[in-house]
């Protein structure tokens, strides 16, 4: 096992104790105690995966989130003390694969952890290409970047997993439900409208000559079609 893990928490001792859990697991580990450092370090460690609690002094894991949203594939578990439903939805929509609230059992951080590796292995591996072509429209699988007829898409990180799900086969109809599953996680506590929403937002940025392809699977759900 050699993933690297980034710890960003200001509380010293549960960075500590979450550094010994994980070194313990194999993994090799950096601990960052205040916001303004994480992008910093985050550039010199390049973690694949990042444990980030929400309150930090300096900045905070929302806005950490929102900076690393074009820096490829990176797996995020959000630590949050806050039980508001509204903000552990921002997190999941920011980007974060995860969130689990304090306090916390470290066994269960440590499946979360180990279950989020393993669905970022299960996507590396389907999309062995780096570039993913339906019609007009170009995915650069490494660097998580969007093309439609010449011009770069401004897509969110779960706006671009969903549409690489969908074009990466193409004419599969995926139902609400799959989708939600495979790109939100067996975990996410929000229902299947966030796919409606979420498509609806896909296909406005694909524009007019593009939204087509993501189509509509009355009573189903939806698919990619470059038709």
């Amino acid at each position: 096992m050699n993933e690297k893990i980034m710890v960003i928490e200001d509380e010293k001792k549960i960075a500590d104790a979450i550094a010994y859990a994980l070194r313990r697991e194999g993994y090799t580990v950096e601990v960052v105690n205040h916001g303004a450092e994480a992008l910093d370090k985050f550039h010199a460690y390049r973690p694949d995966a990042i444990i980030l609690d929400v309150m930090l002094p300096g900045m905070d894991g929302y806005d950490i989130l929102k900076k690393l949203q074009d820096k490829g594939r990176i797996g995020v578990i959000m630590l949050t003390a806050k039980e508001d439903i509204v903000n552990k939805i921002l997190g999941l929509e920011l980007g974060a694969d995860d969130y689990i609230t304090k306090p916390f059992d470290m066994r269960e951080l440590l499946a979360r952890l180990r279950s989020l590796l393993r669905r970022m292995q299960a996507a590396g591996e389907k999309q062995e290409l780096d570039e993913i072509k339906l019609g007009p429209l170009m995915l650069h699988a490494s660097k998580r970047t969007a093309w439609a007829g010449g011009n770069k898409l401004d897509l969110t990180p779960k706006e671009y997993d969903l549409l690489a799900l969908l074009v990466s086969s193409p004419d599969r109809v995926y139902t609400r439900e799959q989708l939600l599953d495979l790109v939100w996680g067996m975990d996410y506590i929000g229902g299947t409208r966030t796919v409606d929403i979420h498509v609806q937002r896909v296909r406005k940025k694909l524009g007019p000559a593009s939204s087509e392809m993501i189509q509509t699977v009355h009573g189903i759900g939806y698919k990619a079609s470059g038709g």
